[in-house]
């Protein structure tokens, strides 16, 4: 009863409010203060702050945030639209092929998805209203494309689930790979047919010249998928940790930037000003997040619930429907790391024990949120890309509402072929 009660009072918070972090530390020091005492509340209030943020494992997120932010900063983003607007320009929604595409091979060297999606966004949406695209159908793409941040590795939001479940933290973000690159091509098809279906979404310009694919915009481009193969490549063969590849990645994007001359110092200090704030703001929900699972698990609630559960006669599949859809109601008012952080302690000991791999619910729990990251009133991706690209937020939701029928379906193959996500970890050194 003190666990769901606990549950109840921080949506409470969240409502009213109180930042994620505050809320989440508040109800797990009265909590465990009515379950425990006072004193050994304050006294792991204490503790658990410095254990938490000193776990080597978590020095991963702030790598891969700051090799978003320097790749970023050095206009990376533009270099990407440019390449698939060579590739795709000419073709019907080539122009929102291309944001989707720039910001899934983007997405593969940043770690966050407040980064990806301001990148591509800031490039994009203009360029497609140039061309007379409907603003809330670009802006949409936009949006949705920068989802792809947290699901294709490195991601920031895997690493905080694997420390949130004890998974693997390796494994976890090489499961994002081929779900990354299977969800990225359905948005792809999906942003064609929305425009062969209603032409007025993305008329095709006889005035446009198309984008030419020259050597030296490939030579520009060339930095992206290097940093991944070493980076990520060196995690998946076993020869980096996924804190020490991170610190890899993080500087060759430094070193090559500086050399190619596309940084200075201006731009050095930008980046490492928003990778600082918004790794402080990651550390500091984590913490909160790992203080309020410890406190719902000392209520038993996840025991309790699990038991309850399993011993309903239902197939798992059909209980993990309702679980699919308690996040996508939580997603309409509730942030992606909200949700993330208070209902993975609860959730998670119930997958485990109706048979279901941890790590492929990684890839499940990345999709169901990339969802309510694009959902009203929250859709805090959406709320982004409007900001940016001053396009109105009600054109926003608009133009992203056909993709969520996109990442559902995504959602549904990876459940039916769970392989997709398994099978490259399963084979990790």
């Amino acid at each position: 009863m003190v666990g769901v009660l606990g549950v109840v009072v921080m949506l409470i918070l969240i409502s009213m409010r109180v930042p994620l972090a505050i809320a989440m530390m508040a109800v797990s020091i009265v909590g465990t203060s009515i379950l425990v005492s006072p004193q050994a509340a304050l006294a792991k209030l204490g503790a658990d702050a410095f254990a938490n943020s000193k776990i080597y494992s978590l020095s991963v997120i702030p790598l891969f945030v700051m090799m978003g932010f320097f790749l970023s900063y050095a206009g990376m983003g533009s270099t990407l639209y440019k390449l698939f607007d060579a590739i795709l320009g000419k073709v019907r929604a080539g122009l929102a092929m291309a944001t989707i595409g720039a910001s899934a091979l983007f997405a593969a060297v940043c770690g966050s998805v407040v980064a990806t999606t301001t990148t591509i966004a800031s490039v994009s949406v203009e360029e497609m209203k140039r061309y007379n695209y409907d603003e809330g159908f670009a802006a949409g793409c936009a949006a949705v494309g920068g989802t792809l941040g947290i699901l294709i590795p490195p991601s920031s939001t895997m690493v905080m689930y694997g420390a949130l479940t004890e998974e693997t933290i390796g494994g976890c973000l090489i499961a994002g790979i081929i779900p990354g690159i299977l969800t990225a091509i359905l948005l792809m098809i999906t942003a064609y047919v929305l425009a062969l279906r209603n032409p007025k979404l993305a008329p095709i310009s006889i005035e446009r010249e198309k984008t030419p694919l020259t050597w030296d915009l490939i030579k520009e481009a060339w930095i992206i998928p290097t940093i991944f193969l070493i980076s990520i490549g060196g995690i998946y063969v076993g020869v980096f940790t996924p804190t020490e590849g991170g610190a890899v990645g993080a500087f060759l994007a430094l070193v090559i930037l500086v050399l190619l001359k596309k940084m200075n110092w201006e731009t050095f200090k930008k980046a490492m000003n928003h990778s600082a704030r918004v790794n402080a703001m990651t550390f500091f929900v984590l913490v909160g997040g790992l203080m309020f699972g410890r406190f719902i698990t000392l209520s038993r609630l996840p025991l309790n619930l699990t038991q309850f559960i399993t011993g309903l006669d239902l197939n798992r599949y059909v209980i993990l429907s309702i679980i699919f859809l308690i996040y996508l109601f939580l997603g309409t008012i509730m942030d992606g790391m909200a949700i993330l952080v208070i209902m993975t302690p609860i959730i998670y000991p119930i997958i485990r024990s109706l048979g279901f791999d941890g790590i492929w619910f990684a890839v499940l729990t990345i999709l169901m949120l990339n969802i309510g990251l694009l959902t009203p009133p929250i859709g805090v991706i959406s709320l982004i890309t409007a900001n940016i690209t001053k396009v109105p937020v009600g054109k926003v939701f608009r133009g992203v509402t056909p993709f969520w029928i996109t990442l559902i379906i995504s959602s549904i193959i990876i459940i039916i072929f769970p392989q997709l996500a398994t099978f490259l970890p399963s084979m990790m050194k």
